[in-house]
């Protein structure tokens, strides 16, 4: 049997297939093999893009980082409710020149969340003196200005002394200095702050060697005035 006469017996038996079963003719012969002319390599060749789910990337906050939709310097930590250096309390417009100031005086964190910065004694006053140096107004003027940035908080100033001296005389120094300090910054910010004199109970540094002899540089740290940026909490 020829090519031919296998195809057309094919056709005849698919048309015989659909009129057993009802179905008009013509869907038999729509059943038929229909070849063409043109060879494959000329065929058209259409793609359609499968369909994926779409891809997103979101931003994963970092612990102290600033989290969409917050008011502007309203810093928050992942590991607390507020910011080591209580960013919240300051405002917007100050923000940027407070964070500048935070870095430039050295400030750090109390456990209570006072902020607290150290004034080199050296730099305020003259040797075994309370009245404040000329010299001493820029230090000043920096931290008056931090002050500034925390409009509500309550304000305390602590006078530190060496270990030279009776505890007696050095507990009235310190205390004058702090004093004088908080003068100062009452001057520059209208802000009253309570004082303290610690003297030499509180140093941040030995006042001696090891073998006993003097340490001069370790006395030099600890003659400070210490200013706390306090908690709000303490405002009552």
């Amino acid at each position: 049997m020829t090519r031919l006469h296998r195809r057309a017996a094919s056709a005849l038996a698919l048309g015989t297939l659909a009129a057993s079963a009802g179905a008009p003719t013509a869907w038999a012969q729509a059943l038929s093999v229909q070849r063409s002319g043109q060879p494959l390599a000329q065929t058209p060749t259409h793609l359609a893009p499968a369909s994926a789910p779409d891809t997103t990337l979101q931003h994963k906050p970092q612990a102290g980082s600033l989290t969409a939709g917050e008011t502007p310097g309203a810093l928050r930590s992942v590991a607390g409710p507020q910011t080591l250096l209580r960013a919240a309390e300051v405002p917007p417009a100050r923000l940027e020149r407070t964070r500048v100031l935070l870095v430039e005086l050295q400030a750090r964190p109390q456990p209570d969340q006072a902020v607290a910065i150290d004034l080199p004694a050296d730099v305020l006053f003259d040797f075994d003196r309370a009245d404040l140096r000329a010299d001493a107004a820029s230090s000043l003027a920096k931290a008056a200005e931090l002050v500034e940035g925390y409009p509500q908080a309550p304000l305390m100033v602590v006078g530190h002394t060496d270990g030279k001296g009776s505890d007696a005389y050095n507990d009235a120094l310190s205390l004058r200095r702090a004093q004088a300090v908080a003068e100062a910054l009452r001057v520059r910010t209208g802000r009253q702050a309570r004082t303290q004199g610690q003297g030499k109970r509180q140093p941040v540094a030995p006042n001696a060697q090891p073998d006993g002899s003097d340490d001069p540089e370790g006395r030099q740290r600890n003659r400070r005035v210490q200013i706390l940026i306090e908690p709000l909490a303490r405002g009552g």
